[in-house]
């Protein structure tokens, strides 16, 4: 059966979707059968101003529109159609030009793109550049193909377009789209996207420019001059008269004094939050899609069979994440564990309360909805963050939780005791990798911030810092950094393809949490049981869904 791609719900008596059908003859077949074969039937409202309001798919355009409101799509159908429609476009060069502000979101348009190409022959190429420890592969891989789509991060695409030889492939660009326009301004990325400005092809080469911006903020408009030539279209669909959602909310935080009081500070938070509201709905976001992965082991094992446990991150298959997401929707309560990009500005009605776990790598602060609360959960180390962030004022969360924190402490170390180690290895380098990239804000050096994460391994229960590869400690910039594990890991495979956890099973079912000797369900979705060896299996099938359901327990402290 068809369905609407993935967008709010619509409120009673709105108009009714546009079917994609409806633009046979004006965009390209194959792209039209790629959607219908995905499912996806209608148009989002985004969609169908950019398709059907454009003056031409090649026209400038700023377009203002929600996170996770179909703008992916929006953006890629005129442009394909154009590159398919061009006689002129060379293979090998770089033809659309996306710059993200996050490799989460980077991947998530990777993912659309190819879909949306699926069709077509022979294949088009679409290509990804951010940090990480796969970054040298994205650049072979990109200097070896014929990249017509590059979706990539700021920093990153600098250092693509600094070097002259690798530049040369973005000599004949169509199109320049800036997605989360405001995010990246507020994660500080001005100045990189003025550099990257000033290295592609002027303007006047003829190149499109689109920008879509959840906001418009004064600070976006030089960049607008430059990627969008005078007379471009605006296009909107946000109420001028909403409310802005950081206006309509209570923001709390809460400092505690090192990362190894994380989880028990977050069970007493969770806690205490759950005694105001039993049917509470919540988002607890964290900075990585590793650790998000670790916080769902830890609370399903921790609460059980009191409340519902979800997650929402990058390491899960779009399908997951799409079939997590509608769940969530409609769920009347529950907790849902996000990476902070992957959830940012997702339409989850009813949510009572917002959590952000550690530092935003967006810049922004949790956002609850039109009832609910906010609280950001920081070390002391990271408190700076509530000194430079904009959206002020951010109040102390008026209950003192360090005593609930202790309480929890032995439920916490239980509940930890049955996450698996590898789950814990990849929270813990991630930790690491994330961190990297604040030393200057945190006033760390090398050493310091493995301290940092070793105190954090020794939180979640590792009787000694996990082994990193050395050949991740070296793309970290960290070889020889006193208080590393450092070994060879070997590689039999890529996760999720049978090594871990069963093919596209994922993690199996989850033994109990709090010691009152109940057993956990039994594994789903062609889970297997966690032993020793089962564990997250990653992209290759998806996780299943062992463990996603209430688990049982108590609710804490």
């Amino acid at each position: 059966m068809a369905v609407t791609a993935p967008t709010p719900g619509m409120a009673q008596g709105a108009k009714q979707p546009t079917p994609y059908k409806s633009m046979t003859g004006k965009v390209q077949a194959p792209l039209l059968k790629a959607l219908e074969k995905k499912g996806y039937a209608n148009m989002t409202p985004v969609q169908e101003k950019v398709l059907t309001e454009l003056p031409a798919f090649t026209s400038d355009c700023l377009v203002q529109a929600k996170t996770g409101t179909g703008k992916t799509v929006a953006f890629l159908l005129p442009t394909l159609h154009t590159i398919l429609n061009n006689q002129n476009t060379r293979s090998g060069n770089v033809s659309i030009l996306i710059i993200s502000p996050t490799r989460e979101l980077a991947t998530q348009i990777k993912d659309e793109c190819d879909m949306l190409t699926s069709e077509i022959r022979p294949a088009l190429e679409c290509h990804t550049a951010f940090g990480g420890t796969k970054k040298e592969k994205h650049l072979k891989d990109f200097l070896n193909g014929k990249p017509t789509v590059l979706v990539a991060t700021p920093g990153r695409l600098n250092d693509y377009l600094s070097d002259d030889y690798v530049a040369g492939k973005f000599a004949n660009l169509h199109a320049l789209i800036l997605d989360e326009a405001d995010t990246m301004l507020e994660a500080g990325f001005l100045p990189a996207i003025q550099d990257v400005l000033r290295r592609l092809p002027p303007k006047s080469n003829g190149w499109q420019g689109m920008c879509f911006s959840a906001t418009v903020p004064q600070k976006i408009k030089p960049v607008l001059s430059k990627v969008l030539k005078t007379g471009y279209t605006s296009l909107s669909t946000v109420d001028p008269n909403e409310v802005p959602t950081i206006e309509q909310v209570d923001q709390y935080s809460v400092v505690i004094p090192t990362a190894g009081d994380t989880f028990t500070s977050l069970a007493a938070l969770l806690a205490f939050e759950r005694e105001q509201r039993p049917n509470i709905k919540a988002i607890i976001f964290g900075t990585t899609a590793n650790g998000v992965g670790m916080l769902y082991d830890l609370f399903k094992n921790l609460v059980r069979d009191q409340i519902s446990v979800f997650e929402l991150h990058s390491r899960l298959s779009q399908n997951v994440r799409t079939r997590t997401t509608e769940e969530y929707k409609n769920a009347a309560s529950g907790l849902m564990f996000a990476s902070d990009v992957i959830g940012r500005g997702m339409d989850f009605p009813n949510v009572d309360l917002v959590i952000q776990v550690g530092i935003p790598s967006t810049g922004r602060t949790a956002r609850a909805g039109q009832n609910g609360r906010a609280v950001i959960v920081l070390t002391d180390r990271e408190k700076y963050f509530l000194t430079v962030n904009k959206f002020l004022p951010i109040k102390p969360y008026p209950v003192d939780i360090s005593t609930g924190a202790a309480g929890a402490a032995d439920f916490v170390s239980e509940a930890l005791s049955r996450v698996d180690e590898i789950s814990k290895s990849k929270a813990y380098q991630a930790y690491l990798g994330f961190h990297k990239s604040f030393t200057k804000q945190l006033r760390l050096d090398n050493v310091g911030l493995v301290a940092l994460a070793n105190e954090y391994a020794a939180a979640m229960g590792c009787p000694e810092p996990p082994v990193i590869d050395k050949s991740v400690v070296g793309k970290m910039g960290l070889r020889g950094t006193h208080g590393l594990n450092v070994g060879v890991i070997p590689r039999t495979g890529r996760p999720g393809q049978g090594q871990r956890g069963g093919g596209g099973g994922g993690r199996g079912g989850g033994g109990g949490g709090a010691p009152n000797g109940s057993m956990g369900r039994a594994p789903q979705d062609g889970g297997v049981p966690k032993s020793n060896g089962g564990g997250r299996g990653g992209r290759g099938g998806g996780r299943g869904r062992g463990g996603r359901k209430p688990q049982g327990g108590p609710k804490g402290p």
